[in-house]
């Protein structure tokens, strides 16, 4: 099958032993030295969801795209999640501890490194002294921005410390993000995506950084509804960050919906790293219980509760499918059956539903563990015998599509071209011309986006009232077969502000430094 050989013939420049312990002393001498550093910043950024609850995963489930999931008999820490009720889950205070030290240990490394710029001897080479910078700074951005969604009021580290920090207020945060995605698309040299070796396929480029920048505008001026981003870029500016990559960076979208995704093309699949992958985090099936963190950890709890079926692999069974989502797709949307599994459409015969929680009939295919026609899952294919560590699908982050669509809704002049290219390759022969309206955008950008992470910050971006509306749910879904009523409240989302729990363990370790969300 395609897919294994794909598999195995992974990876890029993350082979590379990353730098994990170093004397200050001995090290960031030359720019080997440097470049060590870097591949170990990449690989924090690489398992910050290796344990705890990944971003993407919570991301989905605290929209309206799915449930919380996950088995009949396990702790409710995801419904606590999905409904935003911590009595839900009260024993489960400590949700995101592991998230919360891994992120600020990836920031670390990024702080270490940018701390230590002028200490390498570069020599007369001040290009790749701008790259290194620029690509540190794009993570340390990502890390950043990832924090201050899920958390809102973090302590801000842009320095190596281990102080007992405050927190800083967001406006605080996002200018931190915003320069250093601005230092980012001015530093690192331009390099078209056709002309990228392949070798450095999964390195920030300057287009990924103008891209993230457009996201990060987005959600601040959204959810915090200010005109520009903390006085730092303005909506024309953004828009030309886009028009830049569209016009500059030789992305284009996968003929085929589909082919984006291994589960719903297997031997089609258009592989990883293909012309639509703007940026992404690499991942490959390496992973081991000895400190090799290399796999996708997360990707296990999105699987059909302990059953497979070819192509679809054993998981947990969290995010179960909203019907509501399933039916928001039209029939000629090619996007329906390429990105959600139907038991019943597909003829599964699922049989674990006493061992389900809110089941559905529906589960995720983009991020879904894969097995071979053997019926062997797809890491032990490759020689990883745990398909809990050792899937390798990278995570996509940003895609051309996106690009598009940001520039339609920041109003570029081709906003229709854009937002008719998008739909055009959804709906193929069937497409019919819709007209670029922001309510037309917003919708589209839910069809096109499902369970990437993205849908529930387009939800709070539009406001915290109408993301709740929206989220809030009165229906039936199956717990080990027995069907039960499953309630979100908007009153909950209106009192976090769509904000996550900090780790009580970090607020004690902090005396009380730390301040817990509203709401939790």
């Amino acid at each position: 099958m395609l897919l294994v050989s794909t598999g195995a013939c992974k990876k890029s420049f993350l082979d590379t032993e990353p730098i994990t312990q170093v004397t200050e002393e001995n090290f960031y001498k030359t720019p080997q030295d440097a470049y060590k550093a870097l591949v170990g910043c990449y690989d924090g950024l690489q398992v910050v969801w290796s344990s705890g609850v990944a971003l993407p995963v919570a991301a989905e489930v605290m929209s309206d795209n799915t449930f919380g999931g996950t088995g009949n008999s396990d702790g409710f820490g995801y419904q606590m999640i999905d409904e935003f009720d911590k009595s839900r889950s009260p024993s489960d205070q400590n949700l995101y501890e592991s998230n919360w030290s891994l992120y600020y240990r990836a920031l670390y490394r990024c702080n270490m490194l940018l701390s230590k710029m002028d200490q390498v001897q570069w020599g007369a080479d001040a290009t790749t002294r701008s790259r290194y910078e620029g690509e540190t700074r794009y993570l340390r951005a990502y890390l950043l921005f990832d924090m201050v969604r899920l958390w809102g009021n973090i302590p801000l580290l842009t320095a190596p410390s281990a102080d007992n920090l405050p927190q800083n207020t967001p406006d605080e945060v996002y200018k931190v993000i915003a320069e250093d995605l601005k230092f980012a698309a001015e530093n690192i040299p331009a390099q078209s995506y056709a002309a990228q070796p392949a070798a450095e396929h999964g390195r920030v480029t300057k287009y990924a950084a103008e891209a993230l920048m457009a996201r990060v505008f987005l959600f601040y001026t959204g959810y915090y509804g200010k005109a520009d981003l903390v006085g730092t870029v303005t909506k024309a500016q953004s828009l030309a960050y886009l028009e830049d990559v569209i016009s500059t960076g030789g992305y284009g979208l996968v003929e085929n919906f589909a082919n984006l995704w291994p589960a719903a093309s297997v031997a089609d699949y258009a592989g990883e790293d293909n012309k639509e992958t703007v940026f992404a985090i690499k991942y490959t099936y390496t992973s081991d219980y000895n400190g090799n963190t290399d796999g996708n950890h997360w990707m296990v709890m999105a699987g059909m509760r302990e059953q497979s079926f070819f192509p679809y692999g054993n998981g947990w069974g969290a995010e179960t499918v909203n019907p509501k989502l399933w039916n928001a797709y039209s029939a000629t949307d090619t996007r329906k059956v390429a990105s959600i599994i139907s038991i019943a459409g597909e003829k599964i015969p699922f049989v674990n539903q006493p061992k389900q929680r809110e089941y559905t009939g529906y589960y995720e295919k983009k991020y879904s563990p894969m097995i071979d026609e053997n019926g062997k899952p797809l890491p032990e294919s490759n020689g990883n015998t745990s398909f809990q560590i050792g899937q390798f699908q990278d995570y996509v982050s940003i895609r051309y599509a996106d690009v598009l669509l940001m520039a339609a809704e920041l109003g570029s002049p081709n906003a229709q071209t854009y937002f008719d290219a998008v739909r055009r390759r959804a709906h193929q022969e069937a497409f019919t011309p819709l007209s670029v309206t922001q309510e037309n955008i917003m919708n589209e950008r839910r069809l096109e986006f499902a369970f990437e992470g993205i849908r529930y910050y387009d939800l709070l971006r539009q406001g915290v009232d109408k993301a709740a509306q929206q989220i809030a749910e009165s229906s039936t879904v199956l717990n080990g077969g027995t069907a039960v009523q499953k309630t979100i409240s908007a009153a909950n989302i209106l009192a976090t502000q769509g904000l996550q729990q900090i780790p009580y363990n970090q607020i004690n370790l902090s005396n009380g430094t730390l301040k817990q969300n509203a709401g939790w």
